[in-house]
């Protein structure tokens, strides 16, 4: 595995700030390895839900836990939700000495409920797969076509990436999410799967997908919901200023993680992607998540007009107003889109990423940035050369 050693200083940091702090993100992104990492480095104690042996320990769970003293970790926390409440009561005890560290994926439910249980106690960090400056900036194209779980990145193959991703949807579509207690057919909602895959980067429509599925708009919503609180899928939603222009109010939609999005369009290699129609549209996809994992910032949004101007993400960092545009292209240029976007969003910056290695000023406030420099740019360990070491 590569070590992750920026987020496991930010939950370190976290853990001598909260009682409680909680892990989120998509099965097998690498949680427990991380988890079992900060665990080993000090006193500790382990309970995975999965284990029946751990489910036994926690029997009367009040009793077990408050005797317990350092680091409690506890791992797929989405089995027993109930636990939340318990936790509340346990943080909460003067001069305590415990610090919990949960776990939890593929949850609509789990984020909104830590935060209700455990207001002003919990750190909740989001957690996906490797991303640019993890990886190293040089091997952006692999993580482009593999995406970002470890063991679909670091394969020994490309078809044996494949192959993991065909085996997680399954898996998570037939047990995962019944699991959890999500009622939906799983032949059905692979099949919505793959259909917003099609859709990848386009603007959410719940009548079309309806039609689609030969069921109801509420169905469509339903099991886009599902996929977005198991953080497979995005819904990017629109910026609004008070402009005169009419502007999109509805959501785009993005597979989250690129190589899910590949294994469902059945891109098997590199010539198979870059000879498919949505290969612009997987490359915006790939730059957002990066961006977005990069600033580690939720307030992300896009910006279109039904004139046509449009800003493919917008992000509010550090009180500013940053623009970026995607382009799949050789050398980009500035747009008229790009000019009305800067004008009527006010932007500090536009950087408009593209596959190149060189970045290069276009205009004032514009910024060619190749994709090989942007972790660098945004402040992470980008550059080739500078990627972290393995384990």
């Amino acid at each position: 595995m590569l070590e992750r050693s920026t987020l496991e200083s930010t939950l370190r940091g976290a853990l001598r700030r909260f009682r409680v702090v909680a892990i989120v993100g998509p099965r097998q992104c690498g949680k427990t390895t991380l988890a079992r990492r900060i665990a080993r480095r000090g006193l500790a104690d382990y309970f995975d839900l999965e284990d029946p042996v751990d489910q036994a320990r926690l029997t009367t769970p009040h009793l077990t836990l408050s005797e317990i003293e350092g680091l409690i970790v506890m791992d797929e926390i989405q089995r027993q939700p109930e636990l939340l409440e318990l936790l509340r009561v346990l943080a909460d005890r003067p001069r305590a000495k415990a610090r919990f560290l949960v776990l939890g994926s593929a949850s609509p439910d789990l984020v909104k409920g830590a935060a209700e249980s455990l207001a002003g106690r919990v750190r909740i960090v989001e957690m996906g797969g490797f991303d640019l400056s993890e990886v190293g900036a040089e091997r952006h194209a692999a993580l482009w076509l593999r995406g970002g779980f470890p063991r679909s990145f670091l394969a020994r193959s490309d078809a044996a990436s494949l192959e993991w991703r065909n085996n997680f949807v399954k898996t998570f579509l037939e047990r995962d999410l019944p699991q959890l207690g999500i009622a939906a057919p799983a032949a059905t909602l692979r099949r919505f799967w793959a259909m917003v895959a099609h859709f990848h980067g386009q603007v959410w429509n719940a009548a079309e997908f309806a039609r689609s599925l030969g069921g109801s708009e509420a169905t469509a919503r339903r099991y886009l919901e599902i996929l977005t609180g198991a953080f497979v899928v995005r819904q990017l939603p629109p910026w609004f200023e008070n402009i005169a222009k009419r502007q999109v109010k509805s959501p785009k939609v993005y597979l989250r993680d690129s190589g899910l999005l590949h294994a469902l369009l059945n891109l098997r290699t590199r010539r198979h992607l870059h000879e498919h129609p949505k290969l612009g549209a997987s490359w915006e996809g790939f730059v957002i998540e990066q961006v977005i994992a990069l600033l580690k910032s939720p307030a992300a949004y896009f910006w279109a007009t039904h004139g046509g101007a449009e800003l493919d993400l917008l992000v509010m960092h550090d009180g500013r107003r940053t623009g970026f545009e995607v382009k799949y292209v050789d050398a980009p240029t500035l747009t008229k889109s790009m000019k009305i976007a800067l004008e009527e969003l006010g932007l500090d910056r536009l950087h408009v990423v593209y596959p190149g290695a060189r970045s290069y000023r276009m205009a004032a406030k514009v910024e060619a940035l190749a994709i090989t420099e942007l972790a660098a740019a945004l402040g992470g360990r980008g550059e080739a050369g500078s990627r972290p070491r393995r384990q």
